[in-house]
């Protein structure tokens, strides 16, 4: 048996001890890679991830490291960028801080894998895939929900031509976020401030882009309603504040080929639905209801002729008449998933196309998304470059 090859790979990892980063990046992704013994690329051959975390906090960043059992961590960003041996940088910090350390990133000639929004505003997004462009190093942004069972299952779908002419995208997406005074809110208090760079619509649309665009059309433009259903919430600290950002959005895409996609963002809605995500899209020869991880079919054959008469009890269960799709495969986590693409990337040269250039393409729309709420009117979205 011959000598394992591996490719050991330093990653700078700033702004892991958020919930996000912490959870999904380093223990379900970086961790587990790691603990599965790399990145198989082929009998014999592997990438190791070397990662060392970065943050503000010392005892955070100490309690990270024995929970995850990374023994390398440091406050000092700079001595981490200038170690030879760390390849990527990957951000996972609050928006605000992005842009100016992906961009120290870029300017020590790491690779770059980052969170989103990777800006806040377009100009600044399209400026770092300019930047990363010019300085000839590798990037790509976090795009998750596309590795999800339930919406994988769709792609299938699609690709199978189960839908026939593609018609319309409708999706429900949130959940009850508590105010944070009696009982603890589940998202962070910076993520209803707009200063803070938060807001429903900065926030989903940079999802809802990617998604849209990958599994149903390019999208064309939007026309967007935002809303900040509840004014005053309580921070970590037990203070009480006031809610600058939008919490609910309303959002109508016009996508190309004509379809029309529909997605409502609230986290002051309460749920009864499938999931906290889903998404019916409709086409001329069947339907689909995708969650996170389920996706239930009808096609036209089973079709039921469904009658208007709201006198008498309807005879139609609108939920029977549907087929779970099985798991044709096996489904690992979304975010690990993209890890092990972006690092087969860096270091085999295989192809990545979830490229700083589609970050700046998820803020162009929460961008326009906003601008068409100011507006009260519907707003373009142009090709980026």
């Amino acid at each position: 048996m011959g000598a394992v090859q591996e490719h050991r790979i330093g990653i700078v990892m700033n702004g892991v001890t958020g919930r996000m980063g912490a959870n999904q990046h380093l223990m379900r992704s970086i961790v587990a890679i790691r603990n599965q013994g790399g990145v198989r690329l082929a009998p014999g051959e592997t990438i190791v991830p070397d990662p060392v975390l970065v943050g503000r906090n010392p005892a955070k960043l100490e309690a990270l490291a024995r929970r995850s059992g990374i023994d390398a961590w440091t406050t000092d960003l700079d001595a981490a960028l200038a170690d030879g041996a760390n390849r990527i940088y990957f951000d996972a910090q609050t928006t605000s801080r992005r842009v100016e350390s992906v961009t120290r990133g870029i300017e020590a000639g790491k690779h770059i894998y980052c969170e989103k929004p990777t800006a806040l505003n377009t100009a600044d997004a399209l400026a770092l895939y300019e930047r990363a462009e010019e300085a000839g190093v590798k990037h790509g942004v976090v795009q998750d929900k596309l590795w999800l069972p339930g919406l994988r299952k769709v792609a299938a779908l699609r690709d199978r031509g189960f839908f026939g002419e593609l018609y319309s995208v409708r999706g429900e997406f949130g959940y009850w976020v508590f105010e944070g005074d009696t009982i603890p809110a589940q998202r962070p208090s910076w993520n209803y401030r707009k200063e803070d760079g938060g807001g429903m619509i900065f926030d989903m649309f940079c999802h809802w882009r990617y998604v849209l665009d990958n599994l149903f059309g390019n999208v064309e433009a939007v026309s967007c309603l935002g809303a900040t259903h509840v004014g005053q919430r309580w921070d970590e600290d037990g203070k009480p504040y006031a809610c600058t950002a939008d919490d609910a959005a309303y959002g109508t895409f016009r996508l190309a080929g004509g379809v029309i996609a529909q997605i409502n963002a609230s986290w002051a809605v309460r749920v009864r639905r499938d999931d906290l995500l889903t998404l019916q899209i409709d086409g001329s020869r069947g339907s689909a209801v995708a969650g996170l991880r389920t996706c239930r079919i009808q096609p036209y054959g089973a079709t039921p002729r469904a009658v208007w008469n709201p006198d008498v009890d309807n005879p139609v269960d609108f939920y029977d008449g549907w087929i779970e799709v099985p798991d044709q495969t096996a489904y690992d986590n979304a975010f690990k998933v993209q890890w092990e693409l972006f690092l087969r990337h860096v270091v085999k040269d295989e192809p990545f196309r979830w490229t700083l250039l589609e970050g700046a393409k998820g803020v162009q729309l929460a961008e326009q998304g906003l601008e068409s709420w100011a507006k009260q009117a519907w707003v373009d979205v142009p090709a980026l470059v």
